[in-house]
C-alpha cells in the first residue's frame, strides 16, 4: 500500500524549494525511512531520533543535490549513514560465513501452510508469525539486515537497493538470498510445521531451483509451478519463502503523524 502510493507522489528535481521538495519527499517515501530506521534501531524512539535525523540532514544538505541519482536514493542514502551512524558496533557489521548449501532446508520438518491456497496461516498464527520475523529481522548482522528491509519492507529493487548501499547487484541479491533462508527458518521456528518427504533430487538441482526462485523473488514475479519438476519439499520451502516475504511487507507502519510534524517544525527552526 505504502509503495504504491508512493509511486503515484511527484518527486523533487534540482531546483524545488528545499521545504517543498522535503515535504515530496515525506509524503513518498517517510513511511519507508521510518520503517528502515525501526528496523535497524529496534525501538520507536531511536527510530525517530534517526529519521529526524536524516529528513533534518536532507533538508540542509537538497541544495547540493544536482539529480545524478534519483532524489529518493539520494534520501535512502542519507537515511543509510544515519542509521549506521546510529549503530556502529563492529561486530553487528559482520556477514555470516555460512555457505548457501547450508542454510538449504533439505531435512526435518516445514512450515505447515499448504493445506489452503487462500488463507495459509490464521490471524493468530500471522501475528506470532510476523513477530517471529521481526525478532529474525533485528538479529540479522547489517550486512544481511539492510537490504532485506529496504527491499522486502521499503519496497525498493535490487539495483535501488545497491545504489543505496554502493553495492554491486550480484552482492545485494546473494545477502538477499540468505537473508530470505533465515527468514524462512525463523517461520518454521513459530508456525505449526509438518513432516515432508526429502528432496526428490540431488542437492545441486535443489540448490539451482531455489536460487531460480530466489531470482524471481528479486524481480517481483511469478516463478512457476512447474507439477511434475518441484517435488513437495521445495513447492513447501518456495511457498513459505513467499510468506515470510508477505509478512515482511505486511509489517511495514506509517510513520507516526507526531513524529512527522516534530520533523517539519525542526525544520521551520532550521529555516
Amino acid at each position: 500500500m505504502m509503495q504504491s502510493m508512493a509511486s503515484t507522489i511527484v518527486q523533487p528535481v534540482p531546483g524545488t524549494p528545499p521545504n517543498k521538495a522535503i515535504a515530496l519527499l515525506m509524503a513518498a517515501h517517510g513511511s519507508q525511512v521510518y520503517n528502515l530506521a525501526l528496523r535497524f534501531c529496534g525501538n520507536p524512539q531511536n527510530a525517530a531520533d534517526v529519521v529526524q535525523e536524516t529528513f533534518l540532514g536532507a533538508y540542509k544538505s537538497w541544495s547540493g543535490f544536482r539529480g545524478d541519482s534519483a532524489a529518493s536514493t539520494w534520501l535512502y542514502r542519507i537515511a543509510h549513514r544515519a542509521c549506521t551512524r546510529f549503530h556502529s558496533t563492529e561486530s553487528r557489521q559482520a556477514a555470516y560465513a555460512v555457505p548457501l548449501e547450508a542454510e538449504l532446508p533439505v531435512s526435518g520438518p516445514v512450515p505447515d501452510v499448504l493445506r489452503t491456497d487462500v488463507t495459509p496461516l490464521t490471524e493468530a498464527v500471522q501475528n506470532e508469525a510476523i513477530a517471529a520475523l521481526e525478532l529474525e529481522i533485528s538479529s540479522l548482522p547489517d550486512a544481511y539486515r539492510l537490504p532485506i528491509v529496504l527491499k522486502e519492507i521499503a519496497g525498493l529493487s535490487v539495483a535501488q537497493t545497491a545504489e543505496v548501499l554502493d553495492l554491486k547487484e550480484a552482492t545485494v541479491k546473494t545477502r538477499l538470498h540468505r537473508g530470505r533462508l533465515a527468514l524462512f527458518h525463523a517461520l518454521n521456528r513459530s508456525v505449526p510445521t509438518r513432516d515432508a518427504p526429502p528432496p526428490a533430487y540431488d542437492e545441486q538441482v535443489c540448490l539451482d531451483l531455489l536460487n531460480a526462485k530466489q531470482d524471481a523473488l528479486d524481480r517481483g514475479v511469478d516463478f512457476p509451478q512447474m507439477d511434475g519438476v518441484v517435488c513437495e519439499r521445495c513447492r513447501s520451502v518456495f511457498l513459505s519463502l513467499d510468506i515470510a516475504v508477505d509478512l515482511c511487507r505486511a509489517s511495514a507502519v506509517a510513520m507516526p503523524e507526531a513524529l512527522r510534524e516534530s520533523i517539519f517544525a525542526s525544520i521551520e527552526d532550521a529555516a
